[in-house]
């Protein structure tokens, strides 16, 4: 994978109360192909992903955290 196919997506999430979320979102989205980087601000409800958009897309990540039981959506910043 080259790195100029690494895009930064920015997700936002207003459910995101408490630190104890933080790993569990981390590790669903690490867990995607593609995902080099995963992080998760609970207290901004920021959630930046590096990632390869041909391996997983912006639905891909928004799934992976409503899979861990919180929603998200694409934000601008």
């Amino acid at each position: 994978m080259s790195q100029n196919s690494i895009t930064k997506t920015i997700l936002r999430s207003d459910e995101l109360s408490c630190p104890s979320c933080v790993p569990k979102i981390e590790k669903a989205l690490r867990g995607l192909p593609g995902v080099e980087k995963a992080e998760v601000r609970f207290n901004t409800g920021k959630i930046e992903v590096e990632h390869d958009p041909a391996r997983s897309s912006v639905d891909a990540l928004v799934e992976a955290i409503r899979g861990t039981g919180y929603e998200a959506r694409p934000s601008a910043f």
